[in-house]
């Protein structure tokens, strides 16, 4: 596997906390229902694909964010 972030992919995938899990997921299901409605001409699943695609870009931010204040109170700054 390829390095991630400066680390291992499974170690990368392991650090990762459920909202940034679950938002990546969200971004990928999106990126293909977005191609896959662009291929089949289906704007309907297009506009899905890129709805579900932002939902899971806020979601990792918002994971993101969690991570690093319970990174920054371990360290206690």
């Amino acid at each position: 596997m390829t390095a991630v972030a400066g680390m291992p992919y499974q170690e990368w995938v392991m650090s990762m906390n459920k909202d940034q899990l679950k938002g990546q997921v969200n971004q990928t299901e999106g990126k293909i229902k977005e191609v896959v409605g662009k291929v089949v001409g289906d704007k309907n699943l297009e506009t899905k694909g890129k709805v579900q695609g932002v939902i899971g870009e806020v979601q990792t931010t918002l994971g993101d964010i969690k991570q690093t204040v319970k990174d920054s109170t371990k360290k206690g700054t």
